[in-house]
């Protein structure tokens, strides 16, 4: 059955799930199907690969998300990507950003599903790893319930079998970005009935899904489901995932012990010339709801691009101060 493998995905961010932020969600998961931001067609083709697309082999498995609209260009992009050893491409057809929508390309391409069906072949032809997409309901004034089978209708005549759907619509004027993924009310329902009119689609559902207890309440009635803004406020749910969504039996790292794997990657990026507060940034929320968490933040945010690499050593040895001193 196609879509097992998206049994529990961690959505992709722009500016934020670069690699180094891959890296660090790998050290809670290991299932966890992992996602870049995305990344522009051209971008891949003409600009500066290596930042752009390489990642650590330990990310697998990873999924190269693009952004665009020629057919031609995506399917360069994807060869590109595939060449490179992502396990999967993935068509972004759901950010509503306005950086997006001068490109002709995200969300809007909703209104237009031959041309996002024309884009899947090409990409298709291209590689011989999946290439799935990434969705709304809809877009504006469009009814979701047309729009959104309309859509995968389409887009699946040209072969694709796997279907990551917002369940929002979005609003390309009026509402910001972040509103987008706000205010627009979510519709789990009509991703469901999407689901049982297409069994023989994988329909993995976004949006909304704050917590592993709700992922695992809705799994029974979808192929997978994708974490968004929560792997990256509370990092350390991601933990528990293996073992709560995919059953397997292994006991979860401790948040010390995912710092001081952190350390040494810090120090290995280090040498290669990443500055320290780009790694340390995705770790924000590690101690999230635990005592101390606001000095490992107040430590991790504080001297900026100015950071060492024994930050993360440096905040830990705080910790365990004031502690000591609490105690």
């Amino acid at each position: 059955m196609a879509g097992k493998e998206h049994r529990f995905c961690i959505a992709p961010m722009m500016d934020g799930t670069d690699r180094h932020c891959r890296y660090f969600h790998r050290l809670l998961t290991r299932r966890a199907r992992l996602y870049t931001e995305m990344i522009v067609a051209e971008a891949a083709i003409h600009g500066d690969r290596e930042r752009l697309l390489d990642f650590d082999p330990v990310e697998h498995p990873v999924a190269l998300q693009l952004g665009g609209s020629d057919p031609a260009l995506l399917a360069e992009a994807a060869r590109i990507g595939a060449d490179y050893g992502y396990d999967e491409i993935n068509l972004n057809v759901g950010c509503p950003s306005d950086r997006v929508q001068s490109g002709a390309f995200g969300a809007c391409l909703m209104k237009t599903p031959g041309l996002v069906a024309d884009c899947v072949a090409a990409m298709q032809a291209a590689v011989d790893i999946p290439v799935t997409v990434k969705c709304r309901l809809g877009v504006d004034d469009q009814d979701p319930e047309e729009s959104l089978f309309s859509f995968v209708d389409a887009v699946a005549g040209a072969g694709c079998r796997v279907f990551i759907v917002h369940a929002r619509k979005a609003w390309l004027q009026g509402l910001s970005p972040k509103e987008n993924r706000e205010i627009p009310p979510l519709d789990y329902e009509l991703v469901r009935r999407l689901k049982r009119a297409r069994p023989d689609l994988a329909i993995v559902l976004n949006g909304g899904i704050d917590s592993l207890e709700q992922a695992e309440r809705l799994l029974p009635d979808f192929d997978g489901v994708m974490l968004g803004r929560a792997a990256y406020g509370d990092p350390y749910i991601l933990a528990e995932a293996d073992r709560r969504i995919f059953g397997v039996e292994r006991n979860p790292p401790s948040r010390e012990d995912v710092v001081q794997e952190m350390i040494g990657y810090m120090r290995r990026m280090a040498q290669a010339g990443v500055k320290p507060h780009h790694i340390a940034r995705h770790m924000l929320g590690l101690f999230h709801g635990r005592p101390r968490a606001r000095l490992w933040r107040r430590m991790l945010s504080a001297e900026g691009a100015h950071a060492g690499p024994d930050l993360l050593e440096r905040a830990l040895d705080a910790m365990r101060r004031q502690a000591r001193h609490a105690a």
